[in-house]
């Protein structure tokens, strides 16, 4: 659903998933967006993360699936996006992730879009890649910003949803949200302000004390804590 999110999950798979190519496309690339879509079009396979800037008019062959891991702001661009696949005679499948809360949003699709779906049962066999992400926040600065950046853009694009009526930011579960994410810890922002999580356990260490892998960022952000100080 936004930059953030695209550039801190890009990252995370780029980890995570090996031996296939991880590339990674949203709006505020601008000159870099049409080198990385090339690109990506001349692979044999791989995975594309991105925002709905690549949601309409654009044409890659055999795309096998669509994975909207954010349920799209408007009920137009659910079609839209699945419409990357299955192109031309060719088959292919998409996959939307839903909270049950959220269920009543595949009614709407259907009313509103005459678009059919059908449930996908949850995987059992799946591994737990939050401890590996959270190690990974731990080890680069970095990763535990964009983390954060991307947790605090979902939250405020789940507030902006056009159907408001289904997803509503009160009902969010924001523990397991930050769960999700492999947050170290919650992050300020009015949304979460006067909330309590006890089912959310932020890490012992102080994040102020994590380093940027890259040395000359870390030696920036300590110059900079020597004129805070």
């Amino acid at each position: 659903s936004t930059c953030a999110c695209v550039e801190y999950y890009g990252k995370a798979l780029e980890s995570l998933i090996k031996q296939v190519k991880i590339m990674s496309i949203h709006g505020k690339m601008k000159h870099k967006r049409n080198k990385i879509f090339t690109e990506f079009r001349k692979l044999p396979g791989g995975i594309l993360v991105c925002t709905d800037v690549m949601a309409r008019g654009i044409d890659i062959p055999e795309v096998h699936w669509v994975l909207q891991y954010d349920p799209p702001s408007s009920a137009s661009a659910f079609v839209h996006r699945c419409g990357r696949t299955a192109r031309i005679g060719n088959v292919g499948s998409a996959l939307v992730f839903l909270l049950p809360m959220e269920e009543s949003y595949i009614n709407f699709l259907s009313i509103n879009q005459k678009c059919p779906m059908q449930e996908m049962k949850p995987q059992t066999n799946v591994l737990d890649l939050l401890p590996k992400l959270k190690s990974m926040a731990l080890a680069d600065r970095a990763v535990f910003e964009k983390g954060m950046k991307a947790f605090v853009s979902y939250v405020q694009a789940y507030a902006k949803h056009e159907c408001n009526l289904i997803f509503r930011i009160k009902d969010l579960d924001f523990a397991s949200l930050a769960r999700g994410f492999a947050l170290l810890k919650m992050p300020k922002m009015p949304e979460l302000r006067g909330k309590c999580f006890p089912d959310f356990t932020p890490v012992t260490v102080n994040t102020d004390s994590i380093s940027f892998k890259d040395k000359n960022r870390e030696k920036q952000r300590q110059k900079k804590l020597e004129e805070q100080r």
